[in-house]
């Protein structure tokens, strides 16, 4: 903050070339609503006053309000109906859309594949270390022993596309199980943009249905042990369990020429 000529206190930002910007109005509007959605004063589907109240409770123009709005559409963290009588609703930050972002991010430095998946080995044993020394003794457990209910009644009701749409999520539960919300974030991320690879990857290379079967299977006798051998605190056994199903399964996705394939990003 500095003061002007008439001793007023006035907001300014430093710009990348040493200049000094004041930033319009209608920036520090959408900062001051982008706090309150941040620091959870507003939640989802909340709907922001309409903009006659909102006009003259901050004392601004229409032009100044529509254009703050159209910085936090852009940001995804509000939806304006056009038309409508009632306020702008809003929406929280999303992993959903951070990821796509990453993705292009990714993309357009040509991460590969085989990069993607490699970056989930180096997280998910040390995930299992942590919860193996603690015997499964965290809240979050829970979370992944219902999971692996799930994906038992899924195998038991043959409802085998369902169960692999599924195994991401078993994955993001396990890291969460830590409740370390920083390696959760970036886990989450990577398993997003691995579940694009892996349903543009099926839909190329399709697999019999014998082979689906077996492998799912597999895939669950593997979740079942690793709960064991967490709980049971053996941490060794866990870590090398672990680390092995996921370098399997990373041959199975990375492999057939899919390692030096090129993030998709813009795959649906």
């Amino acid at each position: 903050m500095a003061k002007s000529d008439k001793g007023a206190v006035t907001l300014q930002h430093e710009s990348d070339n040493g200049r000094i910007r004041v930033p319009k109005t209608s920036e520090l509007v959408a900062d001051q609503i982008r706090e309150q959605i941040i620091r959870g004063e507003l939640d989802e589907n909340d709907t922001l006053p309409p903009e006659g109240t909102l006009m003259v409770t901050l004392g601004i123009s229409r032009p100044t309000l529509r254009e703050a709005f159209r910085i936090l559409e852009a940001e995804n963290l509000i939806s304006v109906v056009r038309g409508s009588r009632s306020g702008a609703r809003v929406h929280k930050p999303s992993t959903e859309l951070v990821s796509r972002y990453a993705g292009y991010v990714l993309e357009s430095q040509k991460t590969t594949i085989a990069d993607l998946y490699t970056a989930r080995l180096a997280i998910e044993p040390t995930v299992v270390r942590w919860l193996a020394i603690a015997k499964g003794q965290t809240p979050g457990m829970a979370k992944v022993k219902s999971t692996l209910e799930e994906l038992n009644d899924m195998l038991l009701n043959e409802q085998y596309d369902e169960f692999i749409n599924n195994i991401a999520y078993f994955h993001q539960v396990l890291v969460e199980a830590t409740g370390n919300k920083t390696l959760s974030f970036m886990n989450r991320l990577l398993l997003n943009l691995a579940r694009t690879h892996q349903n543009d990857y099926q839909r190329r290379q399709p697999r019999s249905a014998e082979e689906r079967l077996k492998s799912i299977r597999i895939g669950f006798k593997s979740y079942a042990k690793l709960i064991n051998l967490i709980e049971g605190g053996n941490v060794e056994q866990a870590v090398e369990h672990w680390r092995l199903h996921l370098r399997n399964a990373n041959e199975t996705w990375a492999g057939r020429g899919e390692a030096d394939r090129i993030v998709d990003s813009l795959q649906k």
